[in-house]
């Protein structure tokens, strides 16, 4: 199989690597149709995870089909169409007990960090009865897969952290793909005002079409004046905070106001100061955390029930075989426009533009060499045994 994998600091490869298998009675096998990259991806390509190591698959957010299962997996099987879940949890530590299955004794953010993750063709999910969830027939694996991570976060890390309730007035922070998908998840509580703040001018305005009342670009550094002047001085109820920045940090300590929270999402690969000189008085609550990807069932059912559509998250859809130029695109998002990149399986490219996936160019295949046999006089058409025996053929050389 084809694998995108890191070599250590601004060295990754898309390369061949052995096909995993089942290790543990509680793991599933995985083929995975659909991909994507996450900012934490990019650090891990800076070099600003250290629980990475040199050779490792990386990518921990995907959808695919149930390719096999271990004996102890009793709610999935082979053929099922599944989200993987970017957390891994066995569900009996006392952690996972504790509802923070983020930080499972034995698990947790694990895929593409300490295991091989998912931005291969296969992939190996441990616990997989927990990690995995039944993707309904009406949802499509490229919205699907914007519930491995990102939706989840914004909902959860943000959202929920930060407290927000009906007729609230939130800030969100940055609007990248994690900070777009908290504007998203927020209006589930009917806020009176979203602020959404960055400094591209795209990103705002897709902002604006996903659901912010107001947009700021905080490229003068004037940010923090202008939400206070919207908010007639008090500040606002609720700041989540997307980017992991000490100035975004410190713009979220400035707008907050009396008894509001602060809900950090951002990872930060660097020192943030806490003014607590001037935020003691306001009796404010600070939260962060890692998602716990609880919500995707219920997430699931909004999809399915019309009131969540994550897909203008997506700009960019690319074949696998394109995964190192999605890293180029992906990490110059201003430039070329880009929130959520979609990396899809089994695509090859024909005469410089049609897409096709793996079966359909199978059959295409077959059908030319078979016309010219037929061409030459054979007089006859291929028959069936002829054509499997050829896909399997095709299908083995592969793997």
């Amino acid at each position: 199989m084809f694998a995108v994998v890191y070599h250590g600091p601004g060295k990754l490869g898309l390369e061949k690597r052995t096909k995993p298998t089942i290790q543990a009675p509680t793991d599933a096998l995985v083929r995975v149709t659909h991909t994507t990259i996450c900012g934490t991806d990019l650090a891990i390509l800076q070099g600003g995870v250290a629980t990475v190591d040199n050779g490792r698959i990386i990518g921990h957010e995907g959808v695919g089909v149930v390719e096999a299962v271990g004996g102890s997996v009793t709610h999935f099987k082979p053929g099922d169409r599944v989200l993987i879940s970017c957390i891994t949890a066995c569900g009996h530590c006392p952690q996972c007990r504790r509802g923070l299955p983020s930080n499972c004794a034995s698990g947790g953010w694990i895929l593409g960090n300490t295991i091989d993750g998912c931005q291969a063709e296969y992939v190996r999910v441990p616990y997989a009865d927990n990690g995995l969830h039944p993707i309904p027939a009406s949802v499509s694996d490229e919205v699907a897969l914007m519930l491995s991570d990102i939706v989840p976060t914004g909902l959860e890390v943000g959202v929920m952290n930060g407290d927000v309730q009906f007729g609230d007035v939130v800030a969100i922070v940055g609007a990248g793909p994690v900070g777009l998908a908290a504007l998203l998840a927020v209006q589930f509580f009917s806020p009176s005002q979203v602020i959404v703040v960055d400094i591209d001018e795209h990103r705002l305005a897709l902002a604006q079409r996903l659901g912010a009342t107001a947009t700021i670009n905080n490229r003068d550094g004037e940010a923090r004046v202008r939400i206070l002047a919207l908010t007639n001085g008090r500040g606002v109820d609720t700041a989540i905070e997307a980017v992991g920045h000490p100035l975004t940090c410190k713009l979220v300590q400035e707008i907050i106001g009396v008894g509001g929270t602060i809900a950090n999402i951002g990872v930060y690969s660097q020192s943030a100061e806490l003014y607590k000189q001037s935020l003691w008085v306001k009796n404010i609550t600070i939260r962060m955390g890692v998602v716990n990807t609880t919500t995707i069932p219920l997430l699931l059912q909004t999809i399915q029930g019309g009131k969540l559509d994550p897909s203008p998250l997506i700009t960019h859809r690319l074949p696998f075989t394109d995964a190192l130029r999605a890293y180029d695109i992906f990490a110059n998002a201003a430039r070329e426009q880009a929130v959520k990149i979609v990396l899809r399986m089994g695509e090859a490219q024909v005469d410089g533009e049609r897409l096709l996936t793996e079966a359909a160019l199978v059959d295409l295949i077959v059908d030319r060499v078979m016309a010219r046999v037929v061409s030459r006089g054979c007089g006859r058409s291929p028959d069936r045994a002829t054509t499997s025996h050829q896909r399997e053929v095709t299908h083995d050389l592969d793997d």
